[in-house]
C-alpha cells in the first residue's frame, strides 16, 4: 500500500501587531484549542479582547438558561485572566440559534469599530473539523459573520448610525485567523504557553461537567490536537489557522 503523502508545512503566522480581537460564539471556544497562543501574545505584551457572541446558556442541559448563563460568563471570565486577558465582552444573543446574516454582521462590525484591532480571530468556521466531525451551527454562522463583519466596519455608509459619540469606521484589519480550521496555512508555536491553555480550559469546569465527560481529560484532549500541529511547524506544541488576508487584491 502507499504511503500517505506528507502534510504540509504550516508557515508561522505573522506576529507584528499590537492589538487583537477574538470574537467566538461561546465560552469555551477559544479554549478548545487558540487560548495558548492567546498566553503567547499577552506575554509579548499584545492587547487581547475577547467578544463572546453568545453567553452559551443553552450548553448545560441540566442547568436552566438564566443559571447557565451566570455560571458560562463566570467561568469564561476567569478562563480569560489565566491567559491575561482581562477584557470580556459577551453580547447576548441567544445561544444555539444563531444565523448567519446583517444583524449578526452588525453586532460584530460594532465590536470591531470600538476596539479597533490589528488582527481579528474567530474559530474554525468550515463544515467539518478536518473529517473529524461536523461543526456545530454557531461556529459556522459566527465565523462567517466575522468575516463579514470586519470588511463592513471599514465602509461608512454600511451600519451608519454606529458612528455616533466618536465611534468611526475602522478599516485597519489586516488578517482574519480562524483557528482550528481544516484549510490551515499557519501556525503559532504554543510549546511556552500549552499550560495556561490547558488551565484555561480547566477553568470550564461547569460546563465540562455539564456534558458529562466523566473520563474528559483537558491535557490529553489538547496535546492530541497540539502535538500533530507542532510537528508541521517544527516544534513540540502549536495551534493552526486559516489566514484570510483583508487588504484589497490579496
Amino acid at each position: 500500500m502507499p504511503e500517505d503523502p506528507p502534510r504540509p508545512t504550516l508557515q508561522h503566522v505573522d506576529e507584528s501587531w499590537a492589538t487583537a480581537l477574538c470574537v467566538v460564539a461561546h465560552p469555551d471556544d477559544m479554549e478548545f484549542g487558540a487560548a495558548a497562543a492567546v498566553a503567547r501574545w499577552t506575554g509579548q505584551g499584545k492587547r487581547i479582547v475577547y467578544t463572546m457572541v453568545t453567553s452559551g446558556e443553552a450548553g448545560i442541559d441540566s442547568m436552566h438558561p438564566d443559571e447557565a448563563r451566570r455560571v458560562r460568563e463566570a467561568e469564561q471570565v476567569e478562563s480569560a485572566r489565566i491567559v491575561g486577558v482581562d477584557e470580556v465582552e459577551f453580547l447576548g444573543l441567544p445561544d444555539g440559534i444563531l444565523e448567519y446574516g446583517v444583524e449578526l454582521r452588525r453586532a460584530i462590525a460594532a465590536v470591531v469599530r470600538r476596539h479597533r484591532p490589528d488582527v481579528v480571530i474567530t474559530n474554525n468556521f468550515r463544515d467539518t473539523w478536518g473529517g473529524r466531525s461536523l461543526n456545530q451551527a454557531d461556529h459556522i454562522a459566527t465565523g462567517k459573520a466575522t468575516l463579514d463583519a470586519v470588511r463592513d466596519a471599514g465602509n461608512r455608509w454600511v451600519f451608519p448610525d454606529q458612528l455616533t459619540d466618536g465611534i468611526e469606521p475602522w478599516g485597519g484589519v489586516r488578517e482574519v485567523w480562524a483557528a482550528s480550521s481544516p484549510q490551515a496555512g499557519h501556525g503559532v508555536d504554543i510549546t511556552d504557553t500549552f499550560e495556561a491553555g490547558v488551565a484555561s480550559l480547566v477553568a470550564h469546569r461547569a460546563y465540562i461537567d455539564g456534558l458529562g465527560w466523566a473520563d474528559f481529560d483537558p491535557d490529553n484532549f489538547l496535546q492530541s490536537v497540539s502535538r500533530p500541529t507542532g510537528a508541521r511547524l517544527g516544534v513540540r506544541h502549536g495551534v493552526s489557522f486559516e489566514v484570510f488576508p483583508m487588504g484589497w487584491g490579496d
